[in-house]
Parts: C-alpha cells; sequence; structure tokens
C-alpha cells in the first residue's frame, strides 16, 4: 500500500478529484474545455502531491510537498468560484465541491503542522514520521 493511502486527507482529497471530474463532465462545461482541465488538474494535484510527499524520504520534504498539495486547493477553489459565476456549477455543486475543498486545506494544514513540528523535535534522518490523519 502506498504510504498516502494511511492518510485520511489523501482519501478525502482522491474524493475531491472524483467529485470536480464528475461535476466537469456536464454538458454545460462542453463551452469552457479550458477551465475543464484547469479544475480537474487542481484537483488531481492536490492528490498527487500527498501521495510525492508521503513517499518522501525526510519530514521537510514532505512538508514542502503539502504546502503544494495546499496551494493546489486553494487554487481549484478560485477556479471553482469562477465557475460559479460563470453559472457553469450550480449552487450547490459549488458549495458541495467548495466545503470538501476546504476540508481538504484543513487537513492539510494539520499535517503539515505536525510533520513540522516532528522535524523540529529532532526526527531528521531519524526514519519517517508516522503518517496519520490529522485529528
Amino acid at each position: 500500500m502506498h504510504p498516502s493511502r494511511r492518510l485520511g486527507g489523501s482519501h478525502k482529497a482522491h474524493e475531491l478529484v472524483m467529485r470536480c471530474h464528475r461535476a466537469t463532465g456536464e454538458a454545460q462545461w462542453e463551452r469552457d474545455q479550458l477551465l475543464v482541465t484547469q479544475i480537474r488538474r487542481a484537483a488531481l494535484e492536490v492528490a498527487a502531491c500527498i501521495a510525492d510527499g508521503a513517499g518522501r524520504e525526510s519530514p521537510a520534504q514532505f512538508a514542502r510537498a503539502l504546502e503544494s498539495a495546499i496551494g493546489a486547493a486553494r487554487e481549484l477553489d478560485y477556479l471553482l468560484l469562477v465557475s460559479r459565476e460563470l453559472n457553469l456549477l450550480n449552487l450547490h455543486t459549488h458549495a458541495t465541491l467548495e466545503a470538501r475543498a476546504l476540508e481538504v486545506v484543513k487537513m492539510l494544514v494539520a499535517l503539515r503542522k505536525t510533520v513540522r513540528r516532528r522535524e523540529s523535535d529532532g526526527h531528521k534522518g531519524k526514519g519517517r514520521p508516522r503518517l496519520t490523519s490529522p485529528a
């Protein structure tokens, strides 16, 4: 099992990818394929950065990957806002996706904090931190 699958945030990020993919597959999206591509890419990047970071050697590298995932999630949030304002997403779908993206960001911020704390507590080079979902 890939280390990232043991992270609660990883499951949420994967779910977000699937929801964004389904939401952007509807007919009204045919007129804006660039936005479809950007939304799908940003959602996928969140999950991919988590997976990449979980496989890194040091807590510092893992924290940097989590920062990239957080940035991608915030980018996704903005793209969803644009999609709502262009009437490509209805209010309910936008609210659902926005809430999921925010939930993922909160989990990633908490995990990054834990990883950084472990790094500063002297876990550098002493093996990888135990990968658990933040509370």
